[in-house]
């Protein structure tokens, strides 16, 4: 213990935090966590399912201690490793801290079930994530500064090489803060973004400029507990006003400055309406790092902001330049994510990249993750753990011969059960995974959908400086003829028309348009597929003609050209179908919102719940007082009830005799 404890008294004069693992057996690993904390002072932040010490926390609640800081901490991976909450903890730790992972036995740990897989490998039960594991051991080996202590060897600490002494951030703006801060307030009505890895002081910098100001200024951010740092450094400047909030008082509100704090978390569509209603804008966002932004912020949002002023932040504040902590971290979850700052050229050559590549071919493997990363809004440790290890995945690679410029992620869908289909398309289950296919029986007509079985596009990206070369399309048209037998290909994306004509020019068909914008994207979520077998052109058809009958009523509900037309108003078999499940079982109503319109056309019943909602197009809060009901559920319990009046009224045994076959369906092996 004396080696470690004397190391620790270096590591704070040189503003420095090191990674120390004890792998072994469950109890020893604890006994020398448990004893080193009680030997070297500090917090001890214990963070596992089975805390060993006082101050302790889940995995799962760790996000919740961002903004504190802590003197040391244990992360207890003996049973799974949360890589997400890893990353966060030890972006709380203080300079001259020791983060010590505990783990299994080195030897077998590759081969142990992960409790964590759970939650991203949509596996029924735990497995095992060896390519992840070695990774990580491979990372931990080759690093000089990751102290490893081993159950079965003799346990030595190295010495370390001399670093500088260290001086800690006074609170007054940095060299590269200051720089920023000036020719921000000096800076012509636009925007700007700053954007930096956690711990850089963007957010301080952000207060700084609220603190300077002349005149005023908001700040907004996903979430008002995110804005401390700023408030503490605005003082009495401060004034936070959420995203909804403002949008709703935009026509009355004014400012000088808007500063919105971590940008990259919010919908492109609701930045850009924030962006144009004042005069001068300031966008902060974390790149790289457990956040999961990455650089597709900048090269998607940023890219379409005339004139935008980019200022980046690279000297870290709470501890020294090259920490060895912050370096593995990144270096072992891929925190370095591709910044597409050459253009790389050469003919393109297209390969099936197996999770294999990761033991054969590390670089090879990470090169295709990095591209996915820097392209994509939101990557996360999780995204990284699900490519590793997680079944039923699939990836195309698009290369020259120096550099990945493309990469497709398919993963594996549907094969149900015909009773467990069923079961999701009456709303009675709703199993893990299966995002298309389950959405095709839920959200579909055909109660056997999902027993037909599909690859899905989980992500597509293409270096900039190798796009319009027809490089996408040509990454579907590979995956086609590669991929093991299957119906269909599919593709669930954020509708823009822009996206929709790839796919379309890709030959996929659209099968589902949602009927809200999704929370993370500003988008309505839309669903296409491309059949490779009778059976996957006989349900993209059908979908597409339901989608089709349905587009009509759907339209007034959304906020977005339909890019299919048409409304049935005749009800038919499958409408007939749609309504006993929508009767007696638990299909929703905006699932069923053509169905539901043309059984209206045909009843001459009040049925004033459905008609307040789909006819008159009554809020919710305005038709439950209408109608004295309690609220949403008691609402939907209504309707339900007045859509099987309606049925029994056009055809009692008909009716019935679904009624009988949709009960069924909540009763399977």
């Amino acid at each position: 213990m004396k080696p470690l404890i004397h190391t620790a008294a270096e590591m704070a004069e040189s503003g420095i935090r090191r990674l120390l693992v004890i792998s072994g057996e469950n109890a020893w690993c604890e006994e020398q966590a448990v004893t080193l904390a009680r030997t070297l002072p500090g917090d001890w932040l214990w963070v596992g399912n089975a805390p060993g010490l006082p101050v302790n926390c889940a995995p799962s609640a760790v996000r919740t201690l961002l903004g504190q800081e802590f003197l040391h901490a244990v992360f207890d991976a003996r049973s799974g490793l949360d890589a997400e909450a890893l990353a966060v903890l030890a972006g709380t730790l203080k300079a001259g801290s020791w983060l010590v992972l505990l783990t299994p036995d080195w030897t077998a740990w590759p081969e142990q079930a992960d409790s964590d897989a759970a939650r991203w490998s949509d596996s029924p039960q735990p497995i095992a994530t060896p390519h992840f594991i070695h990774h990580l051991q491979r990372s931990m080996q080759s690093d000089a500064e990751v102290v490893c202590w081993r159950q079965d060897q003799r346990f030595e600490l190295k010495p370390f090489p001399l670093r500088p002494r260290w001086q800690a951030a006074s609170g007054a703006p940095q060299q590269e803060q200051e720089r920023i801060l000036t020719e921000l307030l000096a800076m012509a009505p636009g925007v700007a973004v700053v954007t930096a890895p956690r711990g850089r002081g963007k957010s301080a910098l952000a207060g700084m400029l609220l603190a300077r100001l002349a005149g005023s200024g908001l700040v907004t951010a996903p979430s008002r507990a995110a804005t401390d740092v700023i408030a503490a450094h605005a003082n009495e400047a401060f004034e936070f006003v959420a995203p909804d909030a403002l949008l709703a008082a935009l026509p009355s509100l004014h400012a000088d400055w808007l500063i919105i704090d971590e940008a990259a978390a919010l919908p492109g569509p609701v930045l850009r309406k924030l962006i144009h209603r004042f005069p001068r804008v300031l966008l902060t966002t974390t790149i790289q790092g457990y956040e999961g932004t990455g650089r597709g912020f900048l090269l998607k949002f940023c890219a379409s902001v005339p004139q935008l002023r980019q200022y980046s932040l690279s000297a870290p504040i709470r501890w020294a330049m090259g920490d060895p902590l912050e370096r593995f971290i990144a270096g072992a979850l891929l925190f370095d994510d591709e910044d597409f700052s050459d253009a790389p050229q050469g003919e393109i050559h297209f390969s099936v990249v197996e999770q294999t590549a990761w033991d054969q071919q590390p670089e090879r493997a990470a090169g295709l993750y990095r591209l996915l990363s820097g392209a994509h809004y939101r990557t996360s440790p999780l995204d990284l753990r699900r490519m590793m290890d997680a079944p039923g995945q699939r990836f195309i690679a698009a290369a020259t011969a120096e550099k990945t410029v493309g990469a497709l992620w398919l993963v594996e869908e549907g094969g149900l059960g015909d009773a467990l289909s069923q079961a999701v398309w009456a709303g009675f289950r709703r199993p893990r995974g299966n995002l298309v296919a389950q959405s095709l029986a839920a959200h579909g007509g055909d109660p056997l959908a999902a027993t037909l079985k599909g690859w899905r596009v989980s992500r597509i990206a293409v270096h900039p400086a190798r796009q319009r070369e027809g490089a996408g399309q040509a990454l579907v048209a590979f995956a086609r003829r590669h991929l093991p037998a299957c119906d269909y290909l599919s593709v669930s994306f954020g509708y823009t028309p822009e996206l929709w004509r790839f796919w379309q020019a890709c030959g996929f068909m659209l099968v589902r348009f949602g009927s809200h914008r999704e929370a993370s994207s500003g988008c309505y979520t839309a669903m296409a597929l491309f059949p490779l077998t009778p059976e996957g052109e006989s349900l993209t058809r059908l979908a597409h003609q339901r989608l089709q009958r349905d587009a009509g009523w759907l339209q007034p509900w959304v906020e977005e050209a339909l890019p299919v037309s048409g409304k049935a108003s005749t009800l038919n078999e499958s409408d007939w179908r749609e309504l006993a499940g929508f009767a007696w079982a638990h299909r929703p109503l905006e699932t069923s919102v053509g169905s539901l319109n043309r059984l209206l056309l045909a009843s001459s019943l009040p049925l004033l719940a459905l008609r307040g909602r789909l006819e008159k197009r009554l809020a919710l809060n305005v038709l439950c007082r209408q109608l004295r009901l309690s609220g949403r559920k008691a609402l939907l319990a209504v309707q339900r009830r007045e859509a099987a009046m309606a049925l029994a009224s056009l055809d009692a045994a008909r009716a019935q005799a679904l009624k009988e076959w949709v009960l069924q369906l909540q009763f399977f092996h």
